[in-house]
């Protein structure tokens, strides 16, 4: 068997159907799928068990842990495929997704392969997110946010991976309830090991739906990266400091009123944001909602990078 899919999920009987359709549709046809379900209280659980019935490769797990990391790790071992794939629930996928992701393997000398990051959005709202998390100004010049690169990267969304890494580098690290991904990649990179991106492996993600939602997102992916980095010190890079550096700023702007050069920083940061919010070629409500996107990625990444940090100074 050349695949085996897994699929964490809680609460997503809105969007599981897609997932059971798509993954039965597709080619492959000889590959098996995981889902494991975090202790969902809607119908999740009794419509994968309707699709266990019908269909012999497709199989439902418990994570009573709830979090993505146990998931990963319980269906790892059951998996019987060469290559090991994880999906989202809220992400759609191209009908060649799973062929993709084998021509890759069996062209490139790799480990792990994936496909870039394709936010898209339904309201206003996710699309500003859309276009904020693809730009260098919203989240900085990782690989895996550029739609037309191809090549060897630091990581990849989601990912797929030559069933026999985990004998080698282990698995995922459960005390990462974020970030755990980045985490994996970055330990196989320091291995030795791999990663490649590839634009010809297509899926669409659909970001948060409200500021809140975003906000709290993205101050755990600031918070778990400490401890991603501390593991992995090599993967260290300047523009994981920058938001924390503004957020600590902000705090300080009450020297404004005692040496008013100190305003400068602020001024350009929003000169910048007006520049990104309005340089898209986007409708104007989605221009005026970038200039509320934009500070809330980075306030609440550079907040829960900064607490992070705390934290493993501590241990």
């Amino acid at each position: 068997m050349k695949i085996s899919v897994i699929c964490p999920c809680l609460n997503e009987e809105k969007y599981i159907e897609n997932i059971l359709s798509h993954f039965v549709k597709s080619l492959p046809y000889e590959k098996e799928l995981f889902i494991v379900d975090g202790g969902s209280t809607d119908l999740t659980i009794e419509i994968v068990k309707k699709w266990t019935l019908r269909y012999s490769n497709i199989f439902l797990l418990n994570n009573h842990h709830k979090f993505v990391p146990f998931a990963l790790n319980k269906a790892i071992p059951l998996c019987k495929g060469n290559y090991i794939v994880r999906i989202d629930a809220h992400t759609e996928y191209a009908e060649d997704y799973y062929e993709k992701i084998i021509e890759v393997f069996e062209k490139v000398d790799a480990d792990i392969v994936g496909g870039p990051m394709r936010p898209v959005g339904e309201t206003y709202l996710q699309k500003a997110i859309a276009y904020a998390t693809s730009s260098i100004f919203g989240i900085g010049d990782s690989k895996f946010h550029n739609l037309t690169y191809e090549g060897y990267t630091d990581s990849v969304y989601l990912g797929a991976w030559k069933k026999s890494l985990f004998d080698y580098i282990g698995f995922f690290d459960e005390n990462l309830k974020r970030n755990q991904d980045d985490e994996f990649h970055y330990r196989a990179k320091s291995y030795g090991k791999k990663i490649y991106l590839s634009p010809k492996i297509v899926s669409y993600y659909y970001p948060r739906k409200s500021l809140k939602g975003l906000f709290k997102q993205y101050f755990e992916y600031g918070l778990y990266k400490p401890l991603v980095l501390k593991k992995v010190p090599s993967e260290w890079k300047i523009r994981h400091f920058i938001p924390s550096l503004f957020v600590i700023y902000l705090i300080s702007t009450p020297l404004c009123f005692i040496y008013p050069i100190w305003i400068f920083p602020f001024a350009l940061y929003s000169m910048l944001t007006l520049l990104y919010s309005f340089k898209s070629k986007k409708s104007l409500p989605i221009k005026l909602l970038l200039l509320l996107v934009f500070p809330t990625i980075h306030i609440s990444y550079g907040l829960g990078f900064i607490i992070g940090l705390k934290k493993i100074w501590k241990k």
